[in-house]
């Protein structure tokens, strides 16, 4: 996501670059440009119109029908002045198509960033847009003092903060639907559930996890592991697709309490919130649930043991310093030796999708 905007092509619309050629012992070759410095330092102006228009629901409505500037700004309850850049910027981004004045969705707008599909990602953005985006604009203070800079400035406890009012915790478990999508595939996919029965989803969340493993594999039973509130929200989503025969919901603080038993855990975008003891607690805790052979799979946007090629896992892990008093993210290397501390007697790291990764540890 965060790629997508880096490698937009916004800049290349109003920089002219100034390529001057220069003689070298080794060749001919061109000076470099300012392109990509700007394409990053300026990347918030395309990110926060995108972020916008998610907020807006614009895709959502495009995806009923191709529309016009006018009728988009009526429907939205739009301003009437910059709405043709808007859309026009959207349109140079890549995220609108239009033909005449009739404004539609791309194929890849209409079925990631329609709220009514099961594909939509925009949950992920909708936070980003209504706390995240603020609370970066801190980050060099951030840097400086090492402290988060959300609601925490304030003296709230940040999680306290997404599940204040049901519709901040709608928001929060949309954006963890929208980011868990891709890598809830890539698990049905690439994880050989053929040797296991049950599977629970430590912070589930909606549970879209548990849901796309229970749709490609009819054997799996389970369900998801959350706090009390969670619970609502995850009997909706998987009554809505389907499978609250084999999904059930089970409350609880993982702090607190006891992991469910099951033949595999899996924690996804959950141990990068927390500093080093509590994510060996929490792998510890996994140990002890599972049975002998049972498997846990941690997945995150795993930053390369080089640390050199995920930006995005590297970008998470400034968001958790922005977001959290402790957390950040880390190697498959580094979450492999935790494992094996914890009592895994195998563990391997394999790519899921996207900046995503697995580490499957076996007990």
């Amino acid at each position: 996501m965060l790629s997508s905007v880096y490698d937009s092509p916004m800049t290349s619309q109003i920089i002219e670059p100034n390529i001057t050629p220069m003689s070298l012992s080794a060749g001919m070759k061109t000076a470099p440009t300012p392109d990509r410095i700007m394409q990053v330092g300026l990347g918030y102006w395309g990110s926060k119109t995108l972020l916008s228009a998610v907020e807006l629901g614009l895709f959502t409505l495009l995806a009923e029908r191709p529309r016009s500037a006018e009728e988009i700004r009526q429907a939205l309850s739009l301003h009437p002045r910059s709405l043709l850049d808007f859309l026009d910027a959207l349109l140079a981004l890549g995220f609108l198509d239009r033909r005449g004045d009739i404004y539609s969705n791309t194929p890849e707008t209409d079925l990631y960033l329609d709220r009514n599909k099961l594909d939509y990602i925009g949950g992920i953005l909708e936070m980003a847009g209504t706390r995240l985006f603020r609370f970066w604009g801190s980050l060099t203070d951030a840097l400086k003092t090492g402290e988060p800079q959300n609601e925490s400035r304030a003296g709230e406890n940040p999680f306290d903060a997404l599940y204040a009012t049901p519709e901040r915790l709608a928001v929060f478990l949309r954006g963890m639907t929208g980011i868990s999508l891709p890598a809830a595939r890539a698990l049905a996919a690439k994880f050989p559930w053929e040797k296991y029965e049950t599977v629970f989803d430590v912070g589930c969340a909606e549970g879209i996890v548990p849901v796309i493993i229970a749709q490609s594999h009819p054997h799996i039973a389970g369900g998801g592991f959350d706090l009390p509130a969670v619970g609502p929200h995850f009997a909706r989503f998987v009554q809505e697709h389907g499978v609250s025969d084999r999904l059930k919901f089970i409350p609880g603080n993982f702090f607190q309490d006891s992991l469910p038993g099951a033949d595999v855990l899996i924690m996804g975008h959950i141990l990068h919130d927390w500093d080093l003891p509590t994510k060996k607690m929490l792998l510890k805790k996994a140990f002890d649930a599972l049975p002998r052979g049972g498997a846990l799979i941690v997945y995150e946007a795993l930053i390369d043991d080089e640390r050199r090629s995920n930006a995005f896992g590297l970008l998470m892990s400034l968001n958790m310093l922005i977001e959290t008093s402790g957390g950040f993210d880390y190697t498959g290397a580094q979450c492999s030796e935790w494992m094996r501390e914890a009592g895994f007697t195998s563990t391997r790291v394999e790519h899921l999708v996207g900046p995503d990764s697995m580490v499957v540890g076996i007990k």
